[in-house]
């Protein structure tokens, strides 16, 4: 009886490194029309390479048509070993040039969004510094939401993330870097604007937007006492609906400023209504040395310690 060739039976090559990389941006993406932009090649190619790992391994990895994109059972196992296997690549990388003392290789950072208006730069300036020192370093960020960058820190894709503290991990190191306070607002075509003094039984009645994602406790009791009736992924969702003028919602100080200054949008009571999130640096607790990493955490503890 004629016994079947293992899949991958020899060595793995360049062009399944290639292969691979293509089917992790595919599955992050959710399809090939999505994976087109950070590729930067056709749908038609992105076809082609699936169909040849597919062949490549003897596998089935994904289900497309009309239907959308899913990944097989067999899919999703291949693309947490894809994951090992290229974290583990870039890991090789870094760690063969840190042998010559030189900064050489990718930072991985994911952050939450809308903290760029933040006036402490912390991570902007320290980005600007490990830069300076290693010109050839590959900045990579990320634009993710918080439960999204501790995993990925986690499992290795993310050297570093920035997160509000809700709840801290046992897997990770977390290093303050500042405060954000939040306060309600409402846009000048909402019925709040021009009122000098608002009740609490008023805002009781009117139309909140609330974040569709993980809040401290502190910003949750915020909530308790108002008709929440819309939600936001993300801050930007968040101004979006304030902006109509039916909603009132929860911005940070910083990200509100540039509509307040425009006379788009007041705070309402910000004596009462405001909570404050503390944000960290995180990174994975136990991981290999790395030197790209330990010199940006060296030049963002130092950009914390001058700004203190």
């Amino acid at each position: 009886m004629k016994t079947l060739k293992p899949a991958l039976s020899g060595q793995i090559a360049d062009a399944d490194i290639r292969l691979l990389r293509i089917f992790r941006t595919v599955v992050e993406r959710g399809g090939f029309a999505a994976a087109e932009v950070d590729l930067n090649i056709s749908r038609a190619a992105i076809s082609t390479a699936m169909s040849d790992l597919e062949q490549r391994l003897s596998l089935r990895l994904c289900q497309r048509g009309r239907s959308g994109f899913s990944l097989t059972e067999e899919g999703r196992e291949v693309y947490a070993y894809t994951l090992q296997l290229l974290s583990a690549l870039e890991e090789f990388r870094t760690q063969v040039n840190s042998l010559h003392a030189h900064l050489k290789g990718e930072l991985n950072i994911g952050i939450t969004d809308n903290l760029v208006t933040m006036p402490q730069m912390h991570i902007t300036d320290a980005i600007g510094e490990i830069k300076a020192r290693g010109p050839e370093v590959m900045i990579n960020i990320r634009m993710t939401p918080p439960a999204e960058i501790e995993v990925a820190v986690l499992d290795g894709r993310l050297h570093l993330g920035v997160v509000p503290v809700i709840k801290a991990l046992p897997g990770l190191n977390y290093l303050a870097l500042y405060s954000e306070t939040s306060q309600l607002y409402c846009s000048h075509d909402h019925p709040l604007f021009d009122q000098t003094q608002v009740t609490n039984k008023q805002l009781a009645t009117l139309d909140v937007v609330a974040a569709a994602y993980a809040q401290t406790d502190e910003a949750l009791a915020q909530y308790q006492s108002l008709r929440v009736s819309a939600t936001a992924t993300d801050r930007e969702g968040i101004a979006f609906l304030i902006l109509t003028g039916r909603y009132l919602g929860f911005l940070p100080t910083h990200y509100a400023d540039r509509w307040v200054k425009e006379g788009q949008m007041r705070a309402i009571e910000p004596e009462h209504w405001q909570f404050s999130t503390e944000f960290s640096a995180i990174t994975r607790k136990g991981s290999r040395p790395n030197l790209i990493l330990e010199t940006y955490l060296s030049l963002l503890q130092h950009t914390i310690q001058m700004a203190s």
